[in-house]
């Protein structure tokens, strides 16, 4: 799998598109590869503030439930409520219809390129 050159990665297999001050998240192909066909996604509030490196969210399969750990600090500004009732967008469109939040950046520091992500998995 390639993974978008656009597109900046977190070790913890979320990735982050940055237009402006606003990101949008949301996890890689590898991780939603590894959960399996996900059956529930726990969306963090609008107008919450979440933390780098700490749990925003859960993303759950019918093998496991995984935090989300976000891969920037900011405010919360939009979730993708679509994936209330269908969290499989996210096995079929990872990096399109099955981003998960937008997030108003306060810290993206230590984001990796795809290149620096994709050499971390093998």
């Amino acid at each position: 799998m390639s993974y978008p050159s656009e597109l900046k990665y977190s070790p913890k297999h979320t990735w982050v598109k940055i237009e402006g001050n606003v990101a949008t998240i949301g996890i890689t192909f590898y991780a939603q590869e590894q959960l399996g066909d996900l059956v529930f996604v726990e969306l963090p509030a609008v107008g919450a503030t979440i933390t780098k490196d700490s749990p925003c969210g859960v993303v759950e399969s019918a093998k496991v439930a995984s935090d989300l750990i976000a891969p920037v600090s900011g405010k919360v500004v939009e979730v993708n409520t679509e994936l209330d009732d269908s969290p499989e967008i996210i096995n079929e469109d990872p990096y399109g219809k099955g981003w998960i939040a937008k997030v108003e950046i306060t810290d993206a520091d230590g984001l990796l390129d795809a290149a620096a992500y994709q050499g971390g998995l093998e």
